[in-house]
């Protein structure tokens, strides 16, 4: 079945519950999470005008939950009661997955790429070269880039509904420090760094202040910017307060080599990773 024949049908069905429970539906409806889990489809792709995200992918994976039983699984010597099966892996995949990184049927995740125990969740694209560390997740739909560094405890939220919402971005050699958390369709591009502890929301100021006036963006982290948490005063009935923020305190260099600029950066701005 052709890309537009799977579109046409998904759509069809996601508002047509009889239809979503035909045979063709569910052949189609496992056919889009059997693309994502190879890599040959992604739920975004990137435009001449930016980052697209193609809802029809994203109504095919909760018909996928719609369609889907209850079933008791194994992986090792673990058991799991769930809708969605795990990947399997028998090393022909490219990728290093330690001990308890779990990635669930539908995500792909490119050759090069080293899981520690994770989580990485249907419809997710983690990019090649890219370090997925001790308990970072990955959610729904994410996309992460190639040879980005997801420290220990990162959060990068998922996000199926509304079907209109776009995923979180990490783009290619972005560096995010422990206990970040980065949600609501946030866009972090290429070569950004993000101290440890810095969370970005749609509605989070991020403030440029490397210059002489204050430079405010939200929902988007500007390309090889150093970022580190901060707060800003706001005024509440009962006081002043102060409400988090991140801070733009610099430039990551372009350089060629990568790890050396980011090396430098995080020296430099002495950001804490």
């Amino acid at each position: 079945m052709s890309q537009n024949d799977l579109e046409t049908l998904i759509d069809r069905a996601y508002g047509d519950p009889k239809l979503a429970e035909s045979a063709e539906s569910r052949d189609a409806v496992d056919t889009v999470v059997a693309r994502l889990d190879s890599g040959t489809l992604r739920v975004c792709t990137r435009e001449a005008s930016g980052w697209v995200t193609h809802a029809w992918i994203k109504k095919a994976i909760l018909l996928y939950f719609r369609q889907s039983k209850m079933n008791a699984m194994r992986a090792g010597d673990l058991s799991f009661f769930d809708k969605v099966p795990l990947k399997q892996w028998d090393g022909s995949e490219g990728v290093r997955v330690v001990p308890s990184a779990l990635v669930r049927r539908g995500a792909f995740v490119e050759p090069g790429a080293i899981l520690m125990p994770s989580y990485v969740n249907i419809g997710a694209r983690v990019g090649s070269g890219t370090m997925v560390d001790t308990w970072a997740t990955v959610g729904s739909c994410a996309q992460v880039g190639a040879q980005v560094h997801l420290s220990g405890g990162v959060g990068i939220g998922g996000v199926l509904e509304p079907i209109q919402a776009s995923p979180v971005i990490i783009e290619d050699h972005v560096f995010l420090g422990s206990r970040c958390i980065v949600v609501e369709g946030v866009v972090v591009e290429e070569g950004a760094v993000l101290g440890a502890g810095v969370v970005l929301t749609a509605s989070t100021k991020i403030l440029d202040v490397t210059g002489p006036q204050v430079v405010e963006h939200r929902g988007r982290v500007p390309e090889r910017s150093v970022v580190i948490p901060g707060t800003v005063p706001k005024s509440f009935p009962a006081g002043t307060y102060g409400v988090p923020c991140a801070l733009i305190i610099g430039r990551r260099s372009a350089k060629t080599d990568k790890k050396t600029s980011l090396t430098d950066a995080l020296r430099d701005f002495s950001v804490s990773a």
